[in-house]
């Protein structure tokens, strides 16, 4: 038997949690934590992302204007969310 040589655990955790099916709810945590960095402070103001399920994001806006322009642009947030994470996470945005 051949002895492996050593890993770094950080490089191992990322395949563990993969392994046991904790990434993808890590993943939707960290965009809704993430949410007022990514769109900025002036969605951020208004907004608050609530939950993901199903690649769905689920957000709460304060007005109802403002749930009319954030319908306009669901395109470019989705987009902007994806790359700031790095993958595809989020696939639609539910303005409620």
């Amino acid at each position: 038997m051949k002895a492996s040589s050593p890993k770094r655990i950080g490089d191992l955790i990322p395949a563990l949690l993969e392994k046991l099916g904790l990434a993808k709810g890590i993943h939707d945590r960290l965009v809704i934590e993430r949410w007022p960095e990514i769109v900025g402070p002036k969605i951020a103001e208004v907004t608050v992302a609530e939950r993901i399920r199903e690649g769905k994001l689920w957000v709460s806006v304060s007005h109802p204007a403002w749930r009319n322009e954030l319908s306009f642009i669901r395109q470019e947030l989705i987009v902007k969310i994806n790359q700031a994470m790095g993958e595809e996470i989020v696939k639609d945005i539910i303005f409620r």
